[in-house]
């Protein structure tokens, strides 16, 4: 099963839409997980229309349209991977150990909101998973998303895809 993993598109102000290279990773993913800030209820429209599977939240910049039709976090059991996904888990400092204290019967959690990729293990096996944005980098070198697999319930091959700064 392979997954897409996006977050923090905040289309309009920060893209018009998302890269072409993004839109081939939908096509080909079994899942596109988007972890909140889509901002406007078009690109949702497309995702749904396009993807085999979507997992959606909403974000702090989303609007009561998106509110209204995304939880505040959602989980998905995933051939036998535990999977949640948020917008903000707060600070990074102490990340690890509030995110076990809130998602023990999870494997894999999904968030966003920093706009900077994130790729760690917490003590109790929890993996956090942050893709960035693919369209505002903020800070950071390139707009980035990553892909995973998952293969006989194991969660493999997580890799950051970073973008083609846009002129």
């Amino acid at each position: 099963m392979r997954l897409l993993l996006i977050a923090d598109t905040h289309l309009p102000p920060r893209a018009k839409v998302l890269p072409d290279q993004v839109w081939r990773e939908v096509d080909a993913a079994d899942v596109v997980v988007h972890a909140g800030d889509w901002v406007e209820v078009a690109l949702l429209d497309e995702l749904e229309a396009r993807s085999k599977r979507l997992i959606g939240v909403y974000g702090n910049n989303d609007g009561v349209e998106l509110r209204a039709r995304l939880p505040e976090v959602a989980r998905a059991e995933l051939d036998g991977v535990r999977l949640a996904v948020i917008h903000e888990t707060g600070g990074k400092q102490g990340r690890e150990r509030r995110c076990d204290e809130l998602f023990p019967d999870t494997d894999v959690l999904v968030f966003g909101h920093s706009h900077i990729p994130w790729d760690t293990v917490t003590p109790k096996g929890l993996r956090l998973l942050n893709p960035g944005s693919p369209t505002d980098r903020r800070r950071q070198p390139f707009c980035t998303y990553q892909t995973a697999e998952i293969r006989d319930g194991e969660l493999c091959d997580v890799a950051l895809h970073e973008l083609p700064l846009r002129r």
